[in-house]
């Protein structure tokens, strides 16, 4: 896949080293329209005199811009507050570390994509579980109902199957149905994926609603049937934070 100019000068561009970044968003998933913004993702790399000192530290960077028609949504973490997010079981952290969409990498990048596997819980299933029930009740409440909600919950409920089942991350939902084999999702991202962003849904959706419910009780079931540990192991919390020393105590080597 390719990407445009700009994802990649705004990597150029930002204030601090990166350890990487990564396309997320509707690109990722499988299912961007021809209008679709781009939504990159990363982690940053604070000086250590800034962490150390009294000035507010930037730990969260973010901005969107337009140009040449492109919309930019670049949202960026600190080391020390992905590593943090990383084992508190949110799942889409490790979507962002695991993105094969790659715009910027570094050793370090790779050596986090390793220590993520010792993040993963049976737990995560909390997070997809709520994160496509929220996306539901967002699809529910629309007038006119529009096809990217609807997408986003299959997506991610889908998403929450293939880790409780494998221990993988997977966000593409083209990837995910050659597994699940549901017709309707082949169906819908081909109208996603030519049609407008905003795209309606025409039909009724009692069949969709049937499906949301028939997958969340498979997740939950494969929750709690999953061999995957429950806690994050004690040696991986040691080495995130080794690597947090190492990239804080050397930020040109970061870059």
């Amino acid at each position: 896949m390719t990407w445009p100019r700009q994802l990649s000068e705004a990597v150029e561009a930002h204030a601090y080293p990166l350890l990487f970044a990564t396309i997320s968003g509707a690109h990722l998933y499988g299912f961007p329209s021809p209008d679709s913004d781009w939504d990159l993702r990363g982690v940053h790399v604070l000086p250590t005199r800034e962490v150390l000192g009294l000035q507010a530290t930037q730990d969260t960077i973010s901005f969107e811009r337009l140009e040449d028609g492109l919309e930019l949504d670049l949202v960026t973490h600190d080391a020390a507050k992905f590593f943090a997010l990383m084992l508190r079981r949110n799942g889409y952290v490790l979507e962002q570390l695991h993105s094969p969409l790659v715009v910027h990498t570094t050793p370090e990048h790779t050596e986090l994509r390793e220590l993520a596997r010792g993040c993963v819980t049976r737990y995560h299933a909390h997070h997809y579980l709520g994160f496509s029930a929220n996306q539901w009740r967002l699809f529910s409440k629309e007038s006119p109902q529009r096809i990217k909600p609807l997408l986003y919950t299959f997506r991610t409920l889908l998403t929450g199957l293939h880790l409780m089942r494998t221990g993988e991350i997977e966000a593409n939902l083209q990837v995910l149905n050659q597994e699940a084999r549901l017709p309707y999702l082949d169906d819908l991202i081909g109208r996603k994926t030519t049609e407008a962003e905003q795209a309606p849904l025409a039909e009724e959706v009692t069949f969709y609603e049937a499906e949301y419910r028939r997958l969340t009780e498979a997740l939950v079931q494969a929750r709690d049937e999953s061999g995957l540990r429950e806690e994050v192991t004690a040696d991986t919390r040691q080495a995130l934070s080794d690597l947090l020393v190492r990239v804080r105590l050397n930020e040109r080597g970061a870059q």
